[in-house]
């Protein structure tokens, strides 16, 4: 296979995105202030655990301090770059035939859907899919727990980002009691065989869990009760995690207990600054599958056709959408 390797290891994306903004900046002086940005650089769980203090994960570990937001103009150029890997990511799992889940799970209001959006919004939508299903219809109920995203999974040349999945029923549904004590033992059995199939059919499975604390998780829902823009984002479901705080805490402890498994890690995202929590993401995903630079050299647009003998039909005919926009000025 022709191409430069540019995945398989962290270091290879941090060297990939420098090379990157050095070779925009050629032929123009360098700002200096802007010297001073530099991509986050994943840490060993010591490094992490050396810089800590005082505030907690909600899975009662603790957390980095607070540390200075990204600036704007770093946090867009940063991930532009990533997303110029994900397309070379994308044609290679396309070019490949490689078959890759990844699930996003974690508190409500944690970041996970703005994660998926970034990630997704340069994409093919026919290469790499959502998928986010709703409450199970009353046929969904009386099958095979993991039968509704079978569904889903991808076939050869695909990417399915799951926005929630499977473990809703270690999750919501054990802490709220839609499902009886034996459905829920037997999810914590079949659950790591079932992923574990998976990964021997050749599905690359990654699992996020994004990590919010109950002081963030407070100050995003207040701002979907302020925003009406966002309103729709808070379900009664989500005021009901507020005071089940703990139950969660527990019930996400034991999911972990019985399938962070060798074929499928878990891996925790500190969510409670959204924009790092997107880098951070998009990155270690980059890190995860190795992959090679599959971008075709440049290609010179053919001149248009002028036809000959062609009358199209008169404009009037057509049915135009009003032109509500001639200013800027407001109404």
């Amino acid at each position: 296979m022709s191409g430069r390797r540019l995945g398989g290891g962290d270091g290879d994306v941090t060297k990939r995105v420098k090379d990157h903004a050095s070779s925009r900046k050629q032929g123009g002086k360098r700002n200096p202030k802007r010297q001073k940005a530099r991509a986050v650089q994943l840490k060993s769980p010591d490094e992490v655990a050396a810089k800590t203090y005082g505030r907690i994960l909600d899975n009662g570990e603790p957390r980095r301090d607070r540390r200075k937001k990204l600036r704007k103009a770093f946090y867009e150029s940063e991930l532009l770059k990533l997303q110029i890997e994900l397309v070379k990511l994308q044609e290679w799992i396309k070019q490949e035939g490689m078959k890759v889940v990844v699930i996003f799970e974690g508190r409500d209001a944690a970041g996970k859907g703005g994660v998926i959006k970034r990630m997704t919004e340069r994409l093919n939508p026919r290469i790499c899919r959502i998928v986010a299903l709703g409450t199970p219809t009353e046929r969904e109920k009386t099958q095979w727990y993991f039968q509704r995203y079978v569904d889903h999974l991808p076939a050869a040349g695909e990417m399915v980002l799951f926005d929630r999945s499977w473990y809703n029923r270690a999750g919501v549904e054990r802490v709220m009691g839609f499902c009886d004590e034996e459905a829920y033992r037997e999810f914590l059995r079949s659950c790591p065989e079932f992923e574990r199939m998976l990964a021997r059919s050749g599905i690359v499975v990654i699992k996020y869990w994004f990590s919010v604390s109950d002081e963030e998780q407070e100050k995003r829902f207040l701002q979907r009760i302020r925003d009406r823009r966002k309103r729709w984002k808070l379900s009664d479901m989500d005021l009901q995690s507020r005071a089940r705080w703990v139950d969660y805490s527990r019930a996400k402890d034991e999911m972990f207990h019985h399938t962070d498994i060798e074929q499928a890690r878990w891996w925790v995202v500190d969510a409670d600054d959204k924009k790092r929590a997107r880098l951070n993401c998009i990155r270690h995903l980059l890190s995860q599958i190795p992959y090679r630079d599959l971008t075709p050299p440049p290609v010179e647009l053919p001149p248009r056709d002028e036809g000959t003998g062609y009358v199209r039909p008169p404009l009037e005919e057509q049915h135009f959408v009003p032109e509500c926009y001639e200013d800027d000025s407001a109404d």
